[in-house]
């Protein structure tokens, strides 16, 4: 019998009132990140910027009982329009981020496929799918108002 695959996918788009070059800029800012978003610990992070190879570490914690080690590869990345990525460790699988000039701004689409590679994780996702649903969509409604907020004020300086 093949093993169960525990995937959370996502795919969604955000509208930003500035340009690809400075939401592309703001993202660039990972050591504020920690202070941007609740969710997020123990950050550790290349100083190379938004380039092919740069890797984020880092600890999530969502609003639902669990923890995640997270690493976060770059794998292919343009400014400012495109990156492609590699998750790594409690959660595995590949993400996406394009950046489009809307005319008024930018449209950030963002994707995803994290398989949980933690049993705890596993077993929650068998009886509890629907809370581990709540719990990224909590993150990820958390972590674009946050970054909005950051990059329509400016960037990093709030």
């Amino acid at each position: 019998m093949a093993q169960a695959r525990y995937v959370m996918a996502y795919r969604g788009a955000y509208d930003f009132a500035r340009t690809p070059a400075e939401v592309w800029e703001a993202l660039g800012h990972a050591e504020e990140f920690e202070r941007w978003w609740w969710w997020l610990g123990e950050l550790r992070f290349d100083d190379r910027g938004l380039v092919p190879g740069a890797v984020l570490h880092g600890l999530v914690s969502p609003p639902v009982p669990y923890r995640m080690r997270v690493t976060v590869r770059l794998d292919e990345c343009r400014a400012p329009t495109w990156i492609d990525a590699t998750v790594g460790g409690d959660l595995v699988g590949p993400a996406t981020m394009r950046l489009a000039s809307t005319g008024t701004g930018t449209r950030v689409e963002v994707a995803w496929s994290l398989e949980m590679m933690q049993r705890p994780m596993r077993v929650a996702a068998r009886v509890a799918k629907p809370l581990l649903q709540w719990g990224h969509d909590r993150v990820v409604e958390a972590t674009v108002e946050g970054f909005r907020r950051q990059v329509e004020a400016g960037g990093h300086q709030g």
